[in-house]
């Protein structure tokens, strides 16, 4: 974005609202007036099945927008919910929506985030059905790291601001196998795990492990300024 987009998105009005964790922020078919802009803590995005069944379908961390999409589609298909407590710095979706006709560069913007969002997604689904329980945990690991890398000043560290359960929800996998597989990713040598954060002490080894590329991230990525 251009020094006038980011001045625009600096100066969108909104309201700060601190939410506790595992809390619903919106509800499979209501109308949302606005966009949530994650400032601390983390959102997930979820389906639920008939039997009360939850499987988590995106993690969104500081520094996003959980449903940008709102702004052109503000009816729920898709919850979301807190994994910890967050706060959220929420925008009224007219506002995103009038930004965006006002700078055709600030629409590219958002666009290119829906995009990425999208293509984790199919990321996401490839190695939850095809990667072996020890590179679905892996995989995670590797893109949250890339994902906090970007906003923050700390390579190859982040916080681990989800339980084993909300892992195992995203991963078509029991807390207990979490368990397991992270101690496993342990005892190889390839993170440590203290205080809620996770470090990464042998990258190769962990992105060996979870069969992870990045490339679908897009981060620093010049095609996303259209050059």
């Amino acid at each position: 974005m251009s020094e006038v987009d980011r001045n625009i998105v600096r100066s969108f009005p909104g309201t700060v609202r601190a939410i506790e964790g595992s809390r619903d922020i919106v509800r499979l078919g209501e109308r949302t007036e606005h966009i949530s802009l994650i400032v601390e803590g983390v959102v997930a995005r979820f389906g639920q099945m008939a039997d009360g069944n939850r499987q988590f379908t995106a993690f969104f961390i500081s520094g996003d927008m959980a449903d940008l999409h709102a702004a052109v589609m503000p009816v729920v298909s898709s919850p979301l919910q807190t994994t910890c407590p967050t706060t959220l710095y929420q925008i009224d979706r007219a506002v995103i929506r009038d930004a965006a006709e006002r700078s055709p560069s600030l629409a590219q913007a958002f666009w290119c985030d829906c995009v990425t969002e999208g293509q984790i997604s199919a990321e996401w689904l490839l190695t939850i059905g095809r990667g072996t329980a020890l590179a679905r945990v892996a995989h995670l690991f590797c893109e949250l790291a890339c994902r906090y890398e970007a906003i923050s000043d700390e390579s190859g560290r982040f916080p681990l601001l989800l339980t084993q359960a909300h892992i195992g929800d995203a991963l078509g996998l029991t807390a207990v196998h979490v368990n397991r597989m992270v101690r496993q990713l342990r005892e190889s040598g390839s993170i440590l795990t203290e205080n809620e954060y996770v470090t990464i002490l042998d990258w190769t080894l962990l992105r060996r492990q979870g069969a992870f590329t990045g490339s679908y991230l897009h981060l620093n990525d010049p095609s996303r300024n259209g050059s």
